[in-house]
């Protein structure tokens, strides 16, 4: 059997996948899987789409291609707008320009719930592989963006990882919702009035159970310790204390405390800017918050800190603790508390408040 070079290994649209790829990372998309969980070095979508398509599609220069692939890359749109000579190219270079164009549509977000572009997707990859498409492994899964695409493209995927919070990810990415597709929800608000008879399509079903339960356990965890979070002055609820670890200054005339802080910034969103303003005396330490940084403190975006990590500069006398001194502390015990700010959310957004009796 010939072995027939696929479009990744001679030629795919680089600015198009690149393009998409930056924009999963610029903007903050409504259901992307990012917002299901923080995981670092999540790989984008896009890209990841298109290296598993890129990797199973034969080249258009190759020889021996499946008649039915050739006949589905004809098939796709032409593009628009169309290249430059594009009258004057061969049918293999019209072919690798309407695989481009249709790959330029195929990684777009906005396209992700687009059946038609994905089942001719599928149906590529099929004609392309004589309806045996290789399963995809993924030893060390991470986010499942991989996993999540090659099912999607209509993969078998093998997936794991030596951290169970990808493992997690990934289930819940990949292994549950299809098992519950087309499956209409089970709890009684949503099936109200229906009879059970309305159409579920993909996940649906399982969302509204996930929106119902999660909202019936929020309701029930604010019954048992709201009390512990209490309403701000103008009726804001409280979502978190902030604070700082503390050591002594290790200037033996001075032994003010420290706070370890990397920032004073509490709030950076352009025309709601809020920073923390520290008091230290020999006496204590103590927070205020104001709308511009304190200009005597320096860069209010690297705090205390100064240098490499475990450097702090004392606010009373300007020493700088060494890494080693910082250790110490905490391996004796020494390393304080401090509470810096209350954080509230409003209907108008956020309020940070000192944090005081």
């Amino acid at each position: 059997m010939t072995y027939r070079k696929k479009m990744i290994e001679v030629s795919i649209p680089l600015d198009s996948i690149s393009k998409a790829a930056e924009a999963e990372k610029r903007h903050t998309y409504r259901g992307h899987p990012s917002l299901l969980h923080l995981w670092w070095a999540r790989r984008p979508l896009a890209a990841c789409r298109a290296v598993i398509f890129c990797s199973l599609i034969d080249d258009p220069g190759e020889d021996d291609i499946p008649k039915r692939e050739l006949e589905l890359i004809d098939a796709l749109p032409t593009p628009d707008p169309r290249p430059l000579e594009w009258d004057k190219m061969d049918l293999m270079q019209h072919r690798r320009e309407r695989l481009f164009f249709f790959i330029d549509s195929l990684v777009k977000w906005e396209n992700s719930n687009d059946t038609l572009i994905f089942q001719t997707a599928r149906d590529l990859i099929m004609a392309a592989t004589n309806d045996n498409p290789p399963p995809v492994l993924d030893p060390f899964c991470g986010g499942g963006s991989i996993p999540l695409e090659a099912q999607r493209l209509g993969l078998k995927v093998y997936a794991s990882d030596l951290n169970p919070i990808p493992v997690l990810i990934t289930k819940a990415l990949v292994e549950i919702p299809p098992k519950f597709a087309g499956k209409p929800p089970v709890n009684p608000e949503s099936r109200k009035g229906t009879g059970g008879t309305a159409v579920w399509k993909g996940a649906a079903g399982l969302s509204e159970d996930v929106r119902f339960y999660s909202n019936w356990m929020r309701n029930l965890a604010w019954k048992r310790i709201g009390n512990l979070y209490p309403d701000g002055p103008n009726g804001e609820t409280a979502i978190a204390w902030l604070w700082t670890r503390t050591v002594d200054c290790p200037n033996p005339a001075c032994n003010a405390l420290i706070p370890l802080l990397t920032s004073y910034v509490l709030s950076s969103k352009s025309g709601r800017e809020q920073y923390l303003h520290p008091t230290v005396s020999r006496e204590g330490l103590d927070f205020e918050i104001n709308s511009t940084p304190n200009q005597e403190l320096g860069d209010p975006k690297r705090g205390s800190k100064r240098g490499t990590s475990g450097r702090f500069e004392c606010l009373v006398c300007s020493t700088v603790t060494e890494r080693d001194y910082v250790s110490d502390q905490g391996n004796s015990g020494q390393i304080g508390n401090v509470q810096t700010a209350v954080v509230l959310e409003g209907r108008g957004g956020r309020v940070y408040l000192p944090a005081k009796d």
